[in-house]
C-alpha cells in the first residue's frame, strides 16, 4: 500500500487535499498539526472512502504543532473518538492516550538528529505501549543509514513496522520497503505538501519508479546520485524494462562508505550499478575486472556483477567520442577526424581525465586545463598530453572545446570562464551536464559555434548500459518516455 501525506492548513483545504489523496493512494495520512484552527475530525474522515491515518507531531518529530503538550493529547483523543482507521502516537505519550474503538494504533519514534542504533529496545518499548504497528524516522542521506532503517522492515517481527527514511534516500527505502513487505510506504500528494523536507510525491513514485509493479521477486539496477543524469537515466531504464517485460527497476542510492557498499549490494542482490559525475572516480576501487582502455581513463560509471565478481566500464567517453567524431566529419572512409586536431579538455576529476584518455586515443592533439592547475597538471603527465595553466587559458589554439567539470562556470568574475574564449571556428561538447545543454553550449552556440546535442550523447549512453545490463536493444518509445520531464 501507499499512504499519501496531505497537510492542508484549513478545514476548506482540507477536504479537496483528501479527496485527490484517496484517488491515488491506499490511505491516507492527515496532519492536524498543520492546521491554524482545530478541525473536526470526524467531519473530515467521513470525505473519503478510504482509511484516514490521523498524526499531530511535535517540532522535534518534525511536525509544526505550535500548541501546548496537553492541547496535543486532548486533540489526538479527540481524534481517536472521531474513529479514524489509524492514529500515530510518538512513543513518548503512547502510554497516555488509551486505545478506543477499532482505531489502530502507529506508535511511532523518531530521530532527526542521527540513525537509531538501538532498534530492539525501541520496538519492545513500542510493544509494550501496545502497538499494533511500529514507525521508525530519522535521517537517510546514504544508503549505509538506510540500511538499519530497511533491517527493522525487512525483519520479521511480532508487529509490522513501517518507517520513513528523511533525505533524498528515503525514496531508497520506501522502494527497499515495497519489495521486503513493509505495510506500506509514505508519500507525499505534490511538491509543497511533504510531511518532511525531501519526501517523494506520488506521481514521481508512480511515473519514474514504477513502485506498484515491485515485489518480492523484482530485481534492482543501484542509480548512485540524485541529479539530474540519474534522475532521466531511471525514467528511461524503468520504461524499458517495463515495456521488455522484466522485473527489474532503479533503486536510488546515495553511495557511503565503500568499504560497506559491496556487502550491501550483495545483500540486495543488485547486480548492476550506474553512476555519474564525481562518483565515477570513487567507483574504480570497487571494480575486480576493467577494460584496459577504461582502466586508463580513471572513471568508470557502469558496473556489472558476473560470477567472476565486479566489472567496471566507462560508457561516458565513448559516447562523447562518438558524438565528438561524427560532428567533426567521421561518418565513412575510415578518417580519424580528430587525428591532429587541437583539442582542449576544460575541467579537473574524472569526467576530464576520462574525456583526455578518449581523445589521445584518436591521436587528436589534446591539452587539458582546469580551475586546479595542478591536478590538471598530474593528469596530462599520466595520460602524456599537454598542460595549460588555467590563467594561459585564452592563449591556446582549440579546434575543439570539451567541457567535462560542472564546477567550472562560465561568466566574466575571477575563476569563471570568460565567454571570449569560444570562437565560431569551435566545435564544442559539453559532457559535465548530461543530459541538458549547458550555459558554455548555450552561449557557444550564440556565437556560432558548432555544438553537439548533449541529450544526444545522454541517449547513447542510457543506449549502451540498457544493452550491456539486459542484452536487449532500447526502444525508442523507452527514451522518449524516459526523456520527457516530470510532471
Amino acid at each position: 500500500m501507499i499512504c499519501i501525506t496531505v497537510t492542508p492548513t484549513s478545514r476548506t483545504l482540507a477536504k479537496a487535499d483528501l479527496l485527490n489523496a484517496a484517488r491515488q493512494g491506499d490511505l491516507v495520512e492527515l496532519c492536524l498539526d498543520h492546521f491554524h484552527k482545530e478541525p473536526d475530525v470526524k467531519d473530515l474522515i467521513t470525505a473519503i472512502d478510504k482509511p484516514i491515518l490521523v498524526s499531530c507531531r511535535r517540532p522535534e518529530d518534525g511536525g509544526k504543532w505550535k500548541g501546548t503538550e496537553e492541547q496535543r493529547l486532548m486533540m489526538l483523543r479527540q481524534a481517536i473518538v472521531a474513529g479514524p482507521a489509524y492514529v500515530e502516537l510518538d512513543l513518548s505519550i503512547a502510554n497516555q492516550v488509551p486505545r478506543f474503538g477499532s482505531t489502530q494504533r502507529v506508535i511511532s519514534f523518531t530521530r532527526l538528529d542521527a540513525p537509531e542504533t538501538d532498534i530492539d529496545s525501541v520496538f519492545d518499548e513500542a510493544a509494550n505501549a501496545k502497538a499494533d504497528i511500529v514507525k521508525f524516522t530519522w535521517p537517510t542521506p546514504t544508503l549505509d543509514d538506510a540500511w538499519p532503517l530497511l533491517a527493522a522492515v525487512s525483519q520479521k517481527r511480532t508487529i509490522p513496522v513501517v518507517g520513513i527514511g528523511l533525505g533524498q534516500a528515503e525514496l531508497t527505502f520506501s522502494l527497499l520497503g515495497r519489495k521486503y513487505g513493509s505495510p506500506w510506504i509514505y508519500a507525499a500528494l505534490e511538491q509543497g505538501m511533504e510531511a518532511y523536507p525531501g519526501q517523494s510525491t506520488v506521481s514521481r513514485l508512480d511515473e519514474t519508479y514504477y513502485w506498484r509493479d515491485i515485489d518480492s521477486k523484482t530485481g534492482f539496477v543501484a542509480i548512485a546520485g540524485f541529479g539530474p543524469a540519474q534522475l532521466a537515466t531511471t525514467r528511461i531504464l524503468n520504461a524499458g524494462f517495463k515495456e521488455a517485460g522484466l522485473n527489474v527497476r532503479c533503486l536510488p542510492i546515495e553511495i557511503g562508505d565503500l568499504k560497506r557498499l559491496k556487502k550491501m549490494l550483495d545483500v540486495l542482490r543488485i547486480r548492476a550499478v550506474i553512476t555519474g559525475g564525481g562518483f565515477g572516480r570513487r567507483l574504480v576501487p570497487l571494480a575486480d575486472h576493467v577494460d584496459p582502455h577504461d582502466a586508463r581513463s580513471q572513471y568508470l560509471n557502469l558496473l556489472l556483477k558476473r560470477d567472476d565478481g565486479w566489472h567496471g566500464y566507462n560508457t561516458l567517453w565513448r559516447a562523447g567520442l562518438r558524438s565528438l567524431e561524427t560532428e567533426m566529419g567521421g561518418e565513412g572512409g575510415g578518417k580519424r577526424p580528430l587525428e591532429r586536431q587541437n583539442v582542449l579538455i576544460l575541467g579537473n576529476g574524472g569526467m576530464a581525465e576520462s574525456m583526455v584518455y578518449a581523445v589521445a586515443q584518436r591521436k587528436g592533439l589534446v591539452s587539458v586545463c582546469g580551475p586546479g592547475d595542478k591536478e590538471a597538471q598530474q593528469v596530462a603527465q599520466q595520460q602524456e598530453c599537454r598542460f595549460v595553466s588555467y590563467h594561459n587559458l585564452y592563449e591556446t589554439l582549440t579546434d575543439a572545446l570539451i567541457v567535462a567539470d560542472p564546477t567550472v562556470q562560465l561568466g566574466t568574475k575571477h575563476g569563471q570562464v570568460n565567454p571570449s574564449l569560444l570562437r565560431s571556428s569551435m566545435t564544442v561538447l559539453d559532457v559535465s551536464h548530461l543530459p541538458h545543454d549547458s550555459e558554455f553550449l548555450k552561449e557557444a552556440r550564440s556565437r556560432g559555434c558548432k555544438t553537439i546535442d548533449a541529450a544526444g550523447v545522454f541517449k547513447q549512453q542510457v543506449i549502451s548500459q540498457f544493452k550491456a545490463i539486459t542484452g536487449k536493444e532500447l526502444s525508442e518509445a523507452a527514451l522518449s518516455q524516459g526523456m520527457m520531464e516530470e510532471s
